[in-house]
């Protein structure tokens, strides 16, 4: 079990400037009760560079949040599949939402069937507090992704903080969220 007092207070100074708003209290309980509900079991790396992603992908609101921009200059903020061939089964379009910014057709539709929710005619759903933390723990477990996976980057002989960031987004931000996770797993190794 996660100290969550130790937790908040430790998160609280080294990630958010001395200051939690209610909202990513919330946030931040739903991905430790995904957690330890469902997979306290696994490496508590995993756990921490999943934190360290979604504080990065919401702007630190540790709330699914809509991508900026809506995928105005990217092929999946029109009506294409990643094959660039363009798709007429559904108006919506599939822009980065959640906490992981979920993107492409066929990343919603793969989400939508393991969740059980129809994702391709409501993507909104992908914004859903529950639906966001389950899509961020199964996608970058199963490497949904990128076809990259927490277990390849943290595991008994590997912990490869940096470019564990190929998980989601290749080396974008690699070292700050690296940064960002170091601190997320000191907040965490506090135990009861």
């Amino acid at each position: 079990m996660i100290n969550r007092k130790f937790f908040f207070d430790h998160v609280r100074q080294t990630l958010f400037d001395g200051k939690l708003k209610l909202s990513q209290v919330n946030g931040l309980n739903a991905i430790l009760d995904e957690w330890e509900k469902n997979w306290a079991k696994n490496d508590d790396r995993w756990l921490a560079y999943m934190l360290a992603t979604a504080h990065h992908e919401t702007d630190r609101t540790m709330q699914p949040i809509e991508e900026y921009g809506k995928g105005k200059n990217y092929a999946y903020g029109k009506h294409l599949k990643m094959t660039r061939k363009a798709y007429t089964d559904t108006p919506a379009l599939f822009y980065g939402r959640g906490f992981v910014q979920l993107t492409w057709y066929e990343n919603y539709q793969k989400a939508g069937k393991k969740l059980k929710v129809d994702l391709l005619h409501h993507p909104e759903l992908a914004l859903d507090l529950s639906n966001a933390t389950k899509i961020m723990f199964y996608g970058m477990t199963e490497g949904w992704f990128t076809g990259k996976k927490l277990s390849q980057y943290f595991n008994p002989t590997t912990s490869d903080w940096a470019n564990a960031r190929r998980i989601i987004n290749g080396k974008d931000k690699a070292q700050l969220i690296a940064s960002h996770a170091l601190n997320y797993y000191s907040s965490i190794s506090y135990t009861l």
